[in-house]
């Protein structure tokens, strides 16, 4: 049993705070010590519109339990948008330690019925949404030799759901992302990991019964973001959270077999069960520890 994490004299951004997630993760990082930029659109679920009065009622919030935070409206789409916030945000506290990024909306369809534009919409605020504050902040953070990043991604990403093309693919590209920042931010002590949370909130309310809706509260989900944000963090972890309910996701793959560089594709169908087996699986560290293995039992 350690100390309370605290994260005293630490800056938090949370995008999408205005509601939900962003707002439960807002409100506990501004309890355990943090200055927190509220970023928020106050935009429909579908990304349309867009009003400051959700993020400011969170400010509301903090400030009258004591805390500090500040509201921010940016779409984290806009380059100029994310910019100013970040730019705000130092020059007020001086330093950027936590991102957690979370804005996201949703324009469910089945791939049959759905627009190329809905597709790239939502890409376009879960993944670019994404990437767009990280590249903000990432310089501040190499420069502190300190940071802490949560992209937020989902079981539709990992494992899929009907009608949610566009939102799975955004969702598991963020995986992608994180996998190749948590190499690069190392040295730097900048440490990259992944939630993916089930909650209740303006995306699911209208999906669940009401009883289901109290159990996967935001709340439930908060503290696994604020692990993965605290200075004894994990890097690379894909933390799923929902109910009061934590696991590990991993990527992993089977040791496989060797088939010969001459191998046909009936030997692949011939040797399905070995290529299969789960027996030695893997979750590699980065993309080199697959090539090793290939040529290791190549050379067997």
């Amino acid at each position: 049993m350690g100390a309370d994490i605290r994260f005293d004299g630490q800056v938090v951004i949370v995008t999408g705070a205005g509601g939900g997630l962003g707002r439960s993760h807002a409100l506990e990082f501004a309890r355990r010590g943090a200055k927190v930029v509220v970023n928020d659109l106050g935009a429909a679920v579908d990304g349309s519109g867009g009003s400051s009065a959700a993020a400011e009622a969170v400010v509301a919030e903090i400030a009258a339990a004591g805390g500090e935070a500040i509201a921010d409206g940016a779409s984290v789409t806009n380059d100029a948008g994310v910019a100013a916030m970040v730019e705000r945000a130092v020059a007020k506290w001086g330093r950027i330690d936590v991102l957690i990024a979370n804005a996201g909306i949703l324009r469910d369809k089945s791939f049959a019925k759905m627009e190329v534009a809905d597709f790239a919409s939502v890409v376009d605020v879960h993944l670019m949404g994404t990437v767009k504050p990280v590249k903000a902040v990432w310089e501040i953070m190499r420069s502190q030799n300190y940071g802490r990043i949560v992209v937020t991604t989902s079981s539709t990403g990992l494992y899929g759901n009907f009608g949610q093309s566009n939102y799975g693919a955004a969702k598991l590209a963020l995986v992608g992302f994180m996998n190749t920042l948590k190499l690069e931010g190392g040295k730097n002590d900048i440490r990259v990991n992944a939630i993916s949370p089930v909650a209740a909130t303006r995306m699911t309310d209208s999906l669940m019964p009401p009883e289901m809706l109290t159990k996967l509260a935001p709340e439930h989900v908060t503290p696994g973001v604020v692990y993965l944000a605290s200075q004894e963090a994990p890097t690379g972890a894909i933390l799923t959270a929902g109910a009061g309910v934590f696991a590990l996701a991993q990527i992993v793959e089977t040791d496989g077999a060797y088939l010969g560089t001459g191998a046909s594709a009936e030997a692949v169908r011939d040797n399905w069960r070995e290529i299969t087996d789960p027996a030695g699986g893997e979750a590699y560290q980065s993309g080199a520890g697959q090539t090793q293995k290939f040529l290791r039992k190549s050379a067997e």
